[in-house]
């Protein structure tokens, strides 16, 4: 036996098919797995800025008393409104209810800087004291722009309100500014 030839030790073309299948899939896989706290560092992803993920409004705990309801997030955009490379979040929050429309609070969130960490809150753009209602909200080359409504007084039903205004927020000089859009700006009687 000591001169035969070992036919389970001679690498047969299946054999090194095999391994380089096996092979391409772990670093398949590896390319896939980062550590949290991984980040590209090429020439483009520099020169492009710091574009990251949208913060998400439901790790948030916003400052709305509901009572026994939960509060909700009901409408969301997102887009980079400081010009500082990231992305923000505007979001529209107000109690759950089945019925009626209970005032809204509009948000803006920003990443934090410890990544385990909830998104914080850096701007209130509608408390819900204000007892607004909003109706749509966009994001658009910076500018967040909303679709309101209110009441006159407090002898208007809650079901109706007879206010309908158009606003902007725009960030400049350290903070958000708002506008009112003169052509949808309206007070209607019922």
């Amino acid at each position: 036996m000591a001169g035969q030839d070992l036919l389970h030790t001679q690498p047969r073309p299946m054999h090194w098919l095999a391994t380089a299948t096996a092979l391409s899939a772990v670093v398949a896989g590896a390319s896939f797995v980062q550590p949290p706290d991984a980040t590209a560092t090429t020439a483009r992803s520099t020169a492009a800025g710091r574009h990251s993920a949208a913060p998400d409004p439901g790790k948030v705990t916003f400052p709305v008393t509901c009572g026994p309801n939960r509060p909700e997030v009901v409408k969301r955009a997102s887009g980079d409104l400081d010009a500082d490379g990231t992305t923000e979040t505007v979001a529209v929050v107000r109690c759950h209810s089945d019925t009626g429309t209970p005032p809204s609070g509009v948000y803006v969130l920003a990443r934090p800087t410890d990544p385990q960490a909830a998104p914080r809150i850096v701007a209130t753009l509608v408390a819900p004291a204000q007892q607004l209602s909003v109706r749509s909200l966009a994001v658009e080359n910076g500018v967040i722009s909303a679709a309101l409504l209110g009441y006159s007084d407090l002898n208007v039903p809650r079901c109706c309100p007879d206010v309908h205004k158009s606003v902007k927020w725009q960030w400049r000089d350290g903070k958000f500014i708002q506008s009112e859009l003169p052509a949808a700006a309206s007070t209607t009687g019922v």
